[in-house]
C-alpha cells in the first residue's frame, strides 16, 4: 500500500504569538491526518518580524509600547486569552525581546535530527512562557541540550537562504503554511480548518494549484505589528 505524503513548510518566528498558536493548531490537525493513516512531512522555516532587533534581550512591554503607544500591554489581552484557550500560557509581563536568527539557526540544525518541531515548539515555551532569552547563546545551548539536538554551530547559511526565499516569495506575515511549495493557508487557522487544508491538498497532489486555501487568519507582519 502506497502511503501519500504531504509536504508542508512552516513559516514562523518564534516571538510571535500567532505563529505559536498556529504551531499547536496544525500539529493538532496532522496528528488527526496522521491518524487516518496519512503522512505529513513538516519543516520549519525561518522569518524574522524584526531582524534588526539587538542580539541583547530586554522586556517585550517596554519594546510593544515604544511601538504602539501606552496601550500596549491592554493589546496584548486576546492573544493570551487566545493562547489560554489553547492550553498555552503567555507572560508579556516577563517575556523578552530578542534577535532570533540563532534561534532559527539552531531550529534548522534540529530539523536535519527530525527535531524541528520540537525544537520550535520548545523556543516558543521559552519565550512566552518562561521569560527566557531566545536570543542568548547559553539559553540557546540548554534548550537544544532538553531537544536532545546536537548543535555544532552550523546551519547559518541555510537560515539567511530560506529568508531570502521568504522575501522572494512575497511572504510578508506569518505564520504560514506552504503545502507541496504552491498551496497557503495564512494566520492562525483553527484547528479544524487546517484539517481540512491538509486533506484537500491530500485530494489534490498532482493537480493545478490554488493559491489559498483559506481566508488569512490572526498572524503577524513584517512591520513587528501581531493581531492582539
Amino acid at each position: 500500500m502506497v502511503v501519500l505524503i504531504v509536504k508542508v513548510e512552516i513559516f514562523s518566528d518564534v516571538v510571535c504569538p500567532w505563529c505559536y498558536i498556529g504551531h499547536v493548531r496544525f500539529a493538532r490537525a496532522a496528528d488527526r491526518f496522521r491518524a487516518g493513516g496519512g503522512a505529513i512531512d513538516v519543516t520549519m522555516r525561518p522569518f524574522q518580524l524584526d531582524p534588526g532587533a539587538p542580539k541583547e534581550g530586554e522586556p517585550v512591554i517596554p519594546a510593544l509600547e515604544r511601538k504602539f503607544g501606552p496601550n500596549a500591554r491592554q493589546m496584548t489581552r486576546r492573544v493570551i486569552d487566545t493562547a489560554a484557550a489553547e492550553g498555552l500560557e503567555m507572560h508579556y509581563d516577563k517575556a523578552l525581546s530578542a534577535n532570533t536568527f540563532e534561534a532559527h539557526r539552531l531550529i534548522e540544525v534540529a530539523g536535519r535530527q527530525g527535531h524541528g518541531g520540537e525544537m520550535a515548539d520548545r523556543l516558543f515555551r521559552a519565550h512566552f512562557s518562561e521569560g527566557l532569552d531566545v536570543g542568548d547563546a547559553d539559553v540557546l545551548r540548554g534548550l537544544a541540550g532538553e531537544v536532545g539536538v546536537a548543535d555544532g554551530g552550523q546551519g547559518a547559511e541555510e537560515v539567511r537562504e530560506q529568508l531570502g526565499r521568504a522575501r522572494a516569495l512575497g511572504i510578508s506575515g506569518v505564520p504560514l503554511f506552504l503545502f507541496e511549495e504552491k498551496y497557503a493557508v495564512s494566520g492562525a487557522q483553527p484547528e479544524e480548518t487546517f484539517a481540512a487544508a491538509i486533506d484537500e491538498v491530500a485530494a489534490r497532489v498532482g493537480q493545478k494549484p490554488i493559491i489559498r486555501l483559506a481566508a488569512p487568519a490572526d498572524g503577524c507582519d513584517d512591520d513587528g505589528y501581531c493581531a492582539v
